[in-house]
Order: C-alpha cells, then sequence, then structure tokens
C-alpha cells in the first residue's frame, strides 16, 4: 500500500493490499477501496463508496456525494463501483437517494471517460464504455456492454439496453432496446447494433430472428405494439435475444416508451 503525504485519508476509510493513493487525494471515513485500486491524484471520495479490486481513477474525479437533490438526505445511501474498471478524469458518480434504490451501482470491466456523468440510483452493467461527456440522470439503467457515444445524454428513469450502442451526442429521452442503435437530438432507433453481436458471438440465425423482430415490432406499424410484441413472441420467442427485446419492450418496470425508428424511406439496420 502506499499513500503519497498530500494525500488525506480519514479515519475508517478501509484499503485493501497494494492501494495507490496520488497526490492530494481526500479518501473518505466510508470508503472501501479492494485490492491493488489506484487512485491517480486529485480525486475525491465521499460518503459510503465501495470500489472493486483493480480499478483506476484519474484527476479530479468525484466519487460519492449527495444525489443532486434539493433537501435530499444522504445518511443510507452509497455508491458500488465493480472490479477492473477506468474511470477517467473529471467524472462524476453519484450516490444513491432515499427516494430512489439507495445505491448507485456500476459493475465490473467498465470504461468511464473524461466529464461523464451518472446521478444518483444509476445502474450501470458490466463492460459498459462511455464515451466523454455522457450525462446518465438519475435512476437511468444500462445494461451490460452499452457503448455511449461522447456528449450523449440519457433521460431520467431511461433504459438502454444489453449491448445496446447510444450515438454521440444523442439525446435519449425514452428506452432504446436491446441490441439497437439510436442517435439524435431526441434518439430514434436506426437499427441493430450488428457489430456489437457479431463480436459477441451471437449465432448468425439469432442475428437473423432480431433483424425479423425488429421489422415485425418496431418497423412496422399494423395493429397495436401488445400485439405486435405477441405475434413476435410466438414465432421468434424461442430464440434468446429475442425474448430478452420482447421482455424488455413490455417490463412492467419500464416508465418511458420505447424509442421511435429512424424513417428516411429506407429503414437503417446496418450495425
Amino acid at each position: 500500500m502506499a499513500v503519497h503525504p498530500t494525500a488525506v485519508v480519514e479515519d475508517g476509510a478501509v484499503l485493501g493490499a497494494g492501494v495507490e493513493i496520488g497526490p492530494y487525494c481526500v479518501v473518505g471515513a466510508g470508503a472501501k477501496l479492494g485490492e491493488g485500486v489506484r487512485l491517480i491524484s486529485h480525486v475525491v471520495i465521499e460518503g459510503d463508496v465501495t470500489i472493486g479490486a483493480r480499478t483506476v481513477i484519474h484527476p479530479n474525479a468525484v466519487m460519492g456525494g449527495e444525489a443532486q437533490i434539493h433537501h435530499n438526505d444522504a445518511e443510507g445511501t452509497s455508491l458500488v463501483i465493480g472490479e477492473d474498471c477506468e474511470i477517467r478524469e473529471c467524472v462524476t458518480l453519484n450516490l444513491g437517494s432515499k427516494k430512489g434504490h439507495k445505491v448507485t451501482r456500476v459493475g465490473s470491466h467498465c470504461y468511464i471517460m473524461a466529464y461523464s456523468h451518472a446521478g444518483h440510483d444509476c445502474i450501470i452493467g458490466n463492460n459498459c464504455t462511455l464515451a466523454n461527456g455522457t450525462q446518465l440522470a438519475g435512476h437511468v439503467t444500462l445494461g451490460d456492454n452499452v457503448i455511449t457515444g461522447g456528449l450523449c445524454s440519457v433521460q431520467q428513469f431511461g433504459r438502454i439496453g444489453r449491448g445496446a450502442m447510444l450515438g454521440g451526442m444523442a439525446g435519449a429521452n425514452l428506452d432504446v432496446i436491446p441490441y439497437g442503435i439510436a442517435f439524435g437530438s431526441h434518439a430514434h432507433h436506426a437499427g441493430l447494433n450488428l457489430i456489437g453481436l457479431k463480436r459477441r458471438g451471437v449465432p448468425r440465425a439469432n442475428i437473423h430472428a432480431l433483424r425479423h423482430m425488429y421489422q415485425a415490432v418496431l418497423v412496422s406499424e399494423e395493429g397495436t405494439l401488445a400485439e405486435r410484441v405477441a405475434k413476435a413472441r410466438a414465432e421468434w420467442g424461442s430464440v434468446p435475444e429475442v425474448a430478452e427485446v420482447l421482455d424488455f419492450i413490455v417490463a412492467p418496470e419500464a416508465k418511458r416508451k420505447i424509442c421511435p425508428v429512424r424513417r428516411h424511406g429506407v429503414e437503417m439496420d446496418e450495425g
């Protein structure tokens, strides 16, 4: 363990083996740093914050701190960050809130680039990549393997499904399906993240089923959404990825509608 002489580590902080705390860092009493965690310099950890093993945090990042809510009470709230994450300069990750589920959670193997922000009660899955300036409002959920482009944002209670990609400068005020691609100032689906699906080894037949489902449920305007989902489930519901998307669309906990499809005469479904 190595703590720079200019760093402040409050009594009560728990430091695992091999932790490195660089110049001018401030580590609060509620911090729990796993084995091999590195704080490069000028990092602030405030509140009940748990950071998984080997995670690296770059200068001027703030981990924890109260939820940005008027008259908020931070007692009993926390931030949990997984293992092997890279958190770049000036990233801010807030604690959960008593009005939410009291915890903000970041999975393992995430790469969060400079100036990104995750508000209170966000849930970020494993292997997510957030490009510079990504802004997540409170209660946002990102599934595993989500990629967000630079300067994009997700509205409060928004959901971005597993394996989806949100384009640079996109504003997601509605939900993005698993494996989808969306972009635009008010984000619209622009097809499936085919490159991501292929990289993760999803079988070709499953990808074809996803494409048929996408056309039948999101592009088609025949019948109601519920009727289209039911029809797609009967046709392709045995394909795990299709079932996941359909479950996401009709999930009872959803607070937002699904992003509409981008329409320019020809639907874009190339990843």
